[in-house]
């Protein structure tokens, strides 16, 4: 595999190199699945940037260490900072940003995909030029599953997909492996595991960011394929999605499915409608909801509302049901969470409204389309770093009980 190229001794949990004239950016925590904290976040953001302005790179890689490119975001980290208001506010803030820069980045990125890519991780792959996949490759967006909703992008990138395969993946939060990956159009091409480290050094031997050679080396490597029969992409069940999962609400789609469920040969109906029904309610609004939205909304409008959506989940503002799906899969893992509210007919749409409310208008995610200004949107120029780093000096020159940072950061 292409992984072990990197000595993954190093504690390092995000490695640059610069090999003649192509970047290789290796998120280098294998015993973690590559799960993407306020650390890899940061790092990667610097290291991008650096590469994007440095002329001498013509061509960046991105891969994971060890088994997985990604499994997605830190959740223990979120879990861990429950307690204090916008304890995890600096890393989401910065993880929009950066994958805002993913979509927009000015030189050729290719990515090297091995076992496993969710959520956040998947984010990070998807939008690339080049997003090469394995026959062990997975992806899913699985936020449902603990009460989130698909964001970093997401809303923009599935709303994108064929017919309703976008709704689909978002609220049942499948998997796909391999070739599915590509066949859905979430990756480009997929290569055979054993010829990917043969494929990263023909690219890095390349020396070029011409987008055609780039490609003719891939497509040298890849495969061809032909789709399961038991896959959800075969036209048969798509036909089925596309009629269910384009239904005005939840509800709908659920007695839609329900209804396909019954009828000869839709066996694989089942399973996913046993699992859709014990997913959040409030979660499951929530993503229908971006997803419809973002099919007619630009990049950088999807990743501003989910922002909002996200601090909004994360401030507990109509629900607890985030670190209660954390600490049920994650945490306990007894995979009982008790969700609240407990039916979709309990969430109120006036209760979804306040999810999606606009922020203030300095409060946003500071994102620009302008070439020039595209590295400026950065946490460290928001009005929020300004808040809690004064928030900070205060408390500490004020007594113990001075509420400092908590007064300060509840006005924002």
């Amino acid at each position: 595999m292409a992984q072990e190229i990197v000595k993954l001794d190093r504690e390092d949990v995000v490695i640059a190199e610069e090999i003649g004239r192509v970047g290789v950016i290796t998120i280098n925590r294998p015993k973690q699945l590559n799960v993407i904290s306020d650390k890899v976040i940061l790092l990667l953001g610097e290291k991008l940037e650096k590469l994007e302005k440095d002329d001498s790179t013509k061509l960046v890689i991105i891969k994971g260490a060890g088994k997985a490119f990604s499994a997605g975001g830190d959740l223990k980290m979120f879990y861990d900072g429950r307690k204090t208001r916008d304890s995890c506010l600096e890393a989401t803030y910065r993880m929009y940003w950066l994958c805002y820069h993913i979509h927009t980045y000015k030189k050729p990125l290719v990515a090297l995909v091995h076992g496993m890519s969710m959520g956040g991780g998947a984010s990070l792959m998807t939008p690339m030029k080049f997003s090469v996949v394995t026959e062990k490759t997975v992806f899913s967006t699985p936020e449902t599953l603990i009460g989130f909703h698909p964001d970093c992008g997401f809303s923009y990138m599935l709303s994108r997909l064929s017919g309703r395969l976008g709704e689909y993946l978002g609220l049942t939060g499948a998997r796909l492996k391999g070739k599915e990956v590509v066949a859905a159009g979430l990756a480009t091409h997929i290569v055979p595991s054993q010829k990917l480290v043969e494929l990263e050094k023909c690219l890095l031997s390349l020396n070029s960011g011409d987008e055609n050679a780039i490609e003719s080396v891939i497509k040298e490597f890849s495969t061809d394929f032909e789709i399961h029969e038991n896959s959800i992409l075969q036209l048969n069940r798509m036909s089925i999605i596309n009629e269910c999962f384009s239904k005005d609400t939840v509800e709908e789609i659920l007695m839609s499915f329900e209804a396909e469920a019954h009828k000869l040969g839709n066996d694989w109906i089942q399973p996913v409608l046993k699992h859709l029904k014990i997913l959040s309610p409030t979660g499951l609004k929530i993503t229908l909801r971006s997803i419809r939205e973002g099919r007619k909304q630009t990049l950088s409008e999807c990743l501003k509302k989910e922002f909002r959506i996200s601090n909004n989940i994360l401030r507990r503002t109509i629900s607890n049901d985030f670190y209660e799906g954390i600490s049920a899969i994650v945490i306990n893992k007894n995979n009982s969470p008790k969700w609240c509210p407990t039916t979709l007919e309990e969430v109120k749409d006036e209760q979804v409204n306040l999810i999606f409310k606009n922020f203030e208008q300095h409060l946003e995610l500071q994102i620009s389309e302008k070439n020039e200004h595209r590295w400026k949107g950065k946490y460290d120029n928001s009005p929020y770093y300004y808040h809690i780093n004064q928030a900070m000096k205060i408390q500490k020159v004020l007594p113990s009980t001075t509420p400092g940072i908590g007064l300060i950061q509840s006005a924002l």
